[in-house]
């Protein structure tokens, strides 16, 4: 059982910050890739930014420039800082991961239950 709870959501100003977190917990043995996505009413879920387990990284072109992920592998953790956000990026926003759970290389993809981020003009 693994599970992904994601922190941080809720409401902004166009032009203000927030942070994402999110922690992943239960029989993992590593963690591969993590990433974020979002899902705005209406529309299909896209990534917005991946993280590998050797820290390269890649945005969509939309939040390039103004969102940064990382991640904290001791607590198994990732993290999504949102700078200058925009009505635009209001969505709910879903973590995800690539996870090990046993010493043989077994992938499974885990998500989290979502965030909802919402960006006022």
């Amino acid at each position: 059982q693994v599970q992904l709870v994601e922190s941080g959501g809720g409401l902004a100003q166009a032009g203000g910050s927030l942070k994402l977190s999110c922690a992943a917990s239960g029989s993992i043995f590593s963690i591969n890739s993590m990433g974020w996505y979002r899902q705005a009413p209406g529309k299909q879920r896209d990534l917005v930014a991946v993280i590998t387990t050797g820290g390269s990284v890649n945005y969509a072109d939309s939040v390039k420039g103004r969102f940064t992920i990382s991640r904290d592998n001791a607590k198994n953790t990732v993290y999504l800082q949102m700078n200058s956000l925009k009505p635009e990026d209001t969505a709910v926003y879903y973590c995800n991961a690539d996870v090990v759970r046993t010493y043989a290389y077994i992938l499974y993809n885990y998500w989290g239950q979502g965030t909802q981020v919402t960006v006022s003009s």
